[in-house]
C-alpha cells in the first residue's frame, strides 16, 4: 500500500504512545484516521491533536462486540478501513507464579485477545475488498522471555505467533491484497508502566516486583527509550513497504538470535533482561 493518501486507518490504544503517533503519521501522510481507546478524556484530548479527518470511539478491545462496533463505526463515517493498527496494551510485572488470575485476564484480555479481536473483526472486510494491511503490536519480549515479565511475554509472544500465522493463513489462501506488520518494539517513550491507571475496578495486582522502586526503575528506562514519532515512521514504511518484522533496536537483535541457537541446540533458555 504505497499510497497512504486517502486511506483510513484504525489505531487502537490510539490515546497516547506510540498508537497516537502512528495516528498523526497516517493523519500526515493523508489518511483519515480512527482511534479508539478505553480512556475517554485523553481521547478527546488526542483527537484535537491529529490533524485531517479523525474520528475517536471509546473502545475495549479485550470485549469482541466493541470491536466490531468500532470497525462499524469507522465504516459509517469513512465508507472503509484499510489499515488497522491493534496496539492496545497494558502490563504487569513480578515473578511467574506471583501473578493473579485477574492479572493474567487483564492483560491476556487486552494485549492478546484485543488483537485477535481486531483480526477477526477487520481482516474479513480487507478480504472483501481486496486491500488492507494488518499492524499488530508486540514486543522485543514476543522475540525473547526476560525474566519478571512473565503474563506481559506470554501476550506478546502470542501477538508474534498469531501474525506470523495470519500472514500463512492469507498465503495459503491466496488472498494477495492484505498485508501484515508485527512491532516488536524496544524501550519506548510510553506510558505503559503506569498501565495499572487502565486496570477494571476490583481487579486483584499481583507481582511481588510491581512496587514504586521497580516501577521507577521502569520510567527511567523508558524515558531513554525511542520518541513514539520514530516508531511511528518505522510503521509508516512497513506498510508502505508489505514488510513483516519491524524490529526497532538492531542493536538488540543478537538476542533473538542467541534464544533461537539455543533452541536449535537444545540448551537451557538464555536467562537474561532486557538491556539496560
Amino acid at each position: 500500500m504505497e499510497d497512504l493518501n486517502g486511506k483510513v486507518a484504525v489505531v487502537t490504544g490510539g490515546a497516547s504512545g506510540i498508537g497516537l503517533a502512528m495516528a498523526k503519521a497516517f493523519a500526515a501522510a493523508g489518511s483519515s484516521v480512527v482511534i479508539a481507546d478505553i480512556e475517554t478524556e485523553p481521547l478527546r484530548a488526542a483527537e484535537t491533536q491529529i490533524g485531517g479527518e479523525v474520528l475517536a470511539v471509546q473502545c475495549d478491545v479485550s470485549d469482541p462486540s466493541a470491536v466490531d462496533d468500532l470497525r462499524d463505526a469507522a465504516v459509517e463515517r469513512f465508507g472503509t478501513v484499510h489499515v488497522v493498527c491493534n496496539n492496545a496494551g497494558v502490563s504487569a510485572g513480578g515473578q511467574v507464579w506471583t501473578h493473579t488470575p485477574d492479572d493474567w485476564n487483564w492483560v491476556l484480555g487486552v494485549n492478546l485477545l484485543g488483537v485477535v479481536n481486531g483480526i477477526r473483526s477487520f481482516v474479513p472486510l480487507f478480504i472483501e475488498q481486496g486491500e488492507g494491511h494488518v499492524v499488530n503490536t508486540a514486543s522485543i519480549a514476543g522475540l525473547t522471555s526476560p525474566p519478571f515479565m512473565g503474563v506481559y511475554n506470554v501476550t506478546k509472544h502470542g501477538v508474534v505467533t498469531l501474525s506470523e500465522t495470519l500472514f500463512g493463513d492469507l498465503n495459503l489462501s491466496g488472498v494477495t491484497g492484505v498485508g501484515v506488520s508485527v512491532l516488536c518494539p524496544g524501550w519506548v517513550r510510553t506510558r505503559i508502566h503506569e498501565a495499572d491507571r487502565n486496570r477494571p475496578e476490583g481487579n486483584d495486582r499481583g507481582g511481588a516486583i510491581a512496587d514504586e522502586g521497580m516501577r521507577e526503575v521502569i520510567a527511567g528506562l523508558i524515558s531513554g527509550g525511542l520518541d513514539p514519532d520514530d516508531v511511528a515512521a518505522m510503521v509508516l514504511d512497513a506498510v508502505r513497504t508489505r514488510r513483516f518484522y519491524i524490529l526497532t533496536h538492531p542493536d538488540w537483535t543478537p538476542m533473538i538470535s542467541e534464544r533461537v541457537q539455543h533452541i536449535v541446540n537444545g540448551e537451557d533458555p538464555v536467562v537474561s533482561p532486557l538491556p539496560l
